[in-house]
């Protein structure tokens, strides 16, 4: 992998071309990327903090429950623990595929005003 440092002699980076912010947030593409990163990230986010504290939850309110042994001295609180590194993982996974859609629009966003797109 590159370093990514630059090195000491290298002149500053070109400032970001003026972008009118304005005009950018009123087109439809722009908005429908918003609006799908919002529809995945808002319930993905509720389903994974509901997921996370359920374990507290469950493990306060129905002990007799979550010491169930499931195998040897595993009982069913470790596994619920477990599967959380799981959960995170699969939550990842979908949001790297769902983020392909994401870059697809947003590049059709930068390229609409980059005036290399109509």
């Amino acid at each position: 992998m590159p370093d990514p440092t630059p090195p000491p002699n290298a002149s500053p980076p070109a400032p970001p071309p003026d972008v009118a912010w304005s005009v950018v947030e009123r087109e439809p593409q722009f908005r429908e990327l918003v609006a799908a990163k919002r529809r995945f990230i808002v319930p993905a986010t509720v389903f994974f903090i509901v997921y996370y504290f359920a374990l507290p939850v469950l493990v306060g309110y129905y002990p007799e429950m979550m010491d169930r042994s499931v195998f040897r001295n595993v009982n069913l609180a470790y596994l619920f623990a477990l599967s959380q590194f799981f959960m995170a993982w699969a939550v990842m996974w979908l949001y790297v595929r769902r983020a392909r859609h994401f870059d697809a629009l947003e590049h059709t966003v930068v390229q609409r005003h980059a005036g290399r797109a109509s």
